[in-house]
């Protein structure tokens, strides 16, 4: 159980010129942790994966769940479900998720970008990830919803209006004008610290599956299972000769070598190759003399 993930603002005077942000924080984590969160619960659960998040408690990892690309680098994710993982160890990726929460527009191709190939590397490193996608509510343009679909990476969204009749069922506001005072966007945050109690974060989030309509998530749902449980359409097998030099020392030994149907190298090494719809990956498989 999930619980205390939405932190309170700090309320110190000299803290007010940051108020907006940490308005839009607590919106980020209610919509992580309450919403996103559950949601890839119920996939892990019916596929039998394990479901990691920074709220999840695991001593195999530090605070942050954090994955390294081709290059070694380690680069922290929001979620990822594994295969075989545990408490006490990391398993097999095969999902990783982004999730947010942008009260305005602006900046949204760059944050499409930045998610984008934040995910895409993950795809190379670990040829088991079938699914990577994102999951934003709030305000998000076309332009930057097709820079995600076009490089294959799926994205969830809920609208801005939707989540904000979502706090609204639960007395809370969290919409104001863009110049209002940063004393007043302060008074907001007390206000939502004050509404935001562990029973009405899970209310607001289950008021908005009924405001956005249940089959929005049912039909995200069905699109990570459908890539995580595809069959393969199709299976190629290639044999690639790998061997060292055959050297001659004249032109009439290496004509009585070259009509040979099969000439003796020294190995063959083996690949099979899957594909999907979702998905494609090549795997060598074993080596035979």
């Amino acid at each position: 159980m999930v619980t205390g993930a939405v932190k309170k603002a700090n309320k110190e005077p000299e803290m007010l010129s940051s108020a907006g942000h940490k308005l839009g924080q607590l919106i980020g984590d209610w919509w992580e942790t309450k919403v996103i969160f559950p949601l890839l619960s119920e996939v892990a659960t019916s596929l039998g994966l394990f479901l990691d998040n920074r709220v999840v408690p695991r001593n195999c990892r530090s605070d942050k769940v954090q994955w390294s690309d081709t290059e070694g680098n380690f680069v922290d994710y929001d979620y990822v479900l594994e295969l075989g993982g545990s408490a006490s160890g990391k398993g097999i990726p095969v999902a990783f998720l982004e999730s947010f929460w942008r009260r305005g527009a602006r900046h949204s191709k760059d944050k499409a970008r930045d998610d984008t190939n934040k995910l895409l590397p993950m795809r190379d490193t670990y040829p088991t990830a079938r699914f990577l996608a994102i999951a934003a509510c709030g305000e998000f343009t076309e332009p930057a919803k097709d820079y995600v679909r076009t490089r294959n990476v799926e994205l969830f969204f809920v609208s801005k209006e939707k989540v904000i009749e979502a706090f609204k069922s639960i007395g809370a506001v969290i919409d104001y004008p863009d110049a209002l005072p940063e004393a007043e966007k302060g008074l907001l945050v007390r206000a939502l610290e004050e509404t935001f109690t562990e029973q009405n974060q899970k209310l607001a989030a289950q008021n908005l599956r009924s405001i956005a309509g249940q089959g929005a998530f049912t039909s995200f749902k069905q699109r990570i299972c459908g890539a995580l449980t595809a069959t393969p359409q199709e299976i190629r097998i290639y044999s690639l000769a790998r061997c060292g030099p055959v050297v001659f020392e004249s032109i009439e030994l290496a004509a009585v070598f070259c009509p040979e149907i099969r000439p003796c190298f020294r190995r063959q090494e083996r690949s099979v190759s899957l594909s999907t719809r979702f998905h494609s990956v090549t795997v060598p498989v074993f080596r035979a003399p």
